[in-house]
């Protein structure tokens, strides 16, 4: 599995969906063929395909608010769908089963880049090149998006239709509370975790119970300040090894936080997390900018976020900005109207119809949404963006959900017994090894 360089530049380029002016799979195997995509495009010059059935939808937005939002795109869509909601991590789970059985769901929401791209390697996804052409719904958008949205011979695959940035969250009101200020370098990040840990706050939160992707958050950012974002991709493309000098300075530095991670998140999902942070408990919370969603609404002016810290100052500065949207089923009985469905989810007034109802602070890939009206939290988000030298992902984004789970395991039984850090190191190898060998 390889995973496409993408420098600030190239994923802010193109038509300014993520620019200054507008921010921040018939069956595709690993080549696709001819018949496959014949086989999957709608009538000819028609950029919107037409329903012609009942679609079934398949979510793992199970939170509240996205819930409530998709519902609502799904109401305003003039056509016969079923929406089935299941929580993230069964979801995650399940995908694989959901893609290969023999009557799928036809539209699923998930990741675009190397997870997207995985998938389609293994012929479960649907080509939509059809939408990104002529008047298709994504044929505006940019040439980083599509990059990020196709296989690795160009055979889009995905539709994106949000996309968000990971900082260090925090409450300006308490840090003003506490005497403190936001760190610019690693150094004086311990120092102010520090601070706070003597004022009996914890420093961080941090919920991992149910969420256990959350650590990785750290272990990505953290790999990226230490190793370099070349680095960083190579190692989740399987080209060094977990159980190297490199990643044990990582974890290293990870090993640092653990006395100033609030305890209680072990048992925390990652919005449980958020009430410590909401009630002044904890100060900071290293997480996606969907963290909006989970504070109160009377709340939601009172969070500001800086970069996670530099550490080695003569690495190029990465960034995550995850990109979120749905792709569609292969097998689907349906194509034309899942297509059709896809059209309708990546609308320009529809992609901003459910940021709006979401709650988060997530971002439209359209170049037809008007983000001047979005709010300073979201305008800052946007230059951190603009402004940093090469973008990430996540690290199952960047992988696949197989080497997710080679992760959580790892990095949860670190954040219980970091003294056994080469016994994990050695077994993270080995499962990373079976992932990629399979």
């Amino acid at each position: 599995m390889t995973t496409s360089r993408m420098s600030r530049r190239g994923f802010l380029a193109g038509s300014a969906a993520l620019g200054v002016s507008g921010l921040l799979t018939g069956c595709v195997g690993a080549g696709g063929s001819d018949d496959e995509g014949d086989a999957a495009s709608s009538p000819e010059g028609n950029g919107t395909p037409e329903s012609t059935g009942p679609v079934t939808l398949q979510s793992s937005l199970s939170d509240p608010q996205p819930r409530a939002a998709l519902e609502s795109l799904i109401d305003a869509y003039d056509g016969d769908v079923t929406l089935n909601t299941v929580a993230i991590e069964n979801y995650r789970a399940q995908l694989p089963t959901y893609l290969s059985s023999s009557n799928p769901p036809d539209v699923l929401t998930w990741y675009a880049g190397s997870v997207a791209r995985d998938y389609a390697a293994r012929g479960l996804l649907l080509d939509l090149s059809d939408l990104w052409t002529g008047d298709g719904a994504c044929a505006g958008f940019s040439d980083a998006l599509r990059s990020l949205s196709s296989t690795e011979d160009g055979t889009p695959i995905f539709v994106p239709t949000n996309y968000y940035w990971w900082g260090v969250f925090y409450r300006p009101s308490a840090f003003e509370e506490w005497g403190v200020e936001p760190a610019e370098t690693w150094d004086d990040f311990l120092a102010l975790c520090e601070t706070l840990n003597a004022q009996g706050v914890s420093p961080l939160t941090m919920g991992t119970g149910g969420t256990p992707w959350v650590a990785a958050g750290w272990f990505d950012y953290l790999n990226l300040r230490v190793n370099g974002p070349e680095y960083h991709r190579e190692l989740l493309a399987g080209q060094h090894s977990f159980d190297s000098a490199e990643v044990r300075a990582v974890m290293d530095e990870y090993a640092k936080l653990l006395p100033f991670i609030d305890p209680n998140g072990r048992s925390y999902s990652w919005q449980d997390a958020v009430t410590p942070l909401v009630q002044k408990r904890a100060a900071m919370y290293l997480i996606g900018a969907f963290i909006t969603q989970a504070f109160p609404e009377e709340d939601v002016d009172d969070v500001d976020f800086f970069r996670v810290p530099i550490i080695d100052p003569s690495l190029p500065v990465g960034e995550e900005a995850p990109t979120d949207g749905y792709f569609a089923a292969s097998g689907s009985q349906n194509p034309d109207g899942a297509k059709a469905l896809l059209s309708h989810l990546a609308a320009p007034e529809y992609q901003q119809q459910f940021i709006e109802l979401a709650g988060s602070s997530n971002l439209p890939t359209s170049p037809d949404v008007d983000t001047s009206g979005f709010s300073p939290l979201v305008q800052k988000g946007i230059t951190h963006l603009e402004e940093t030298d090469e973008i990430t992902q996540f690290f199952n984004r960047d992988s696949s959900d197989e080497l997710q789970a080679t992760a959580d395991t790892a990095l949860t039984r670190f954040l219980d017994d970091p003294d056994d850090v080469d016994a994990i190191l050695a077994d993270w190898q080995a499962a990373a090894e079976r992932v990629f060998d399979a």
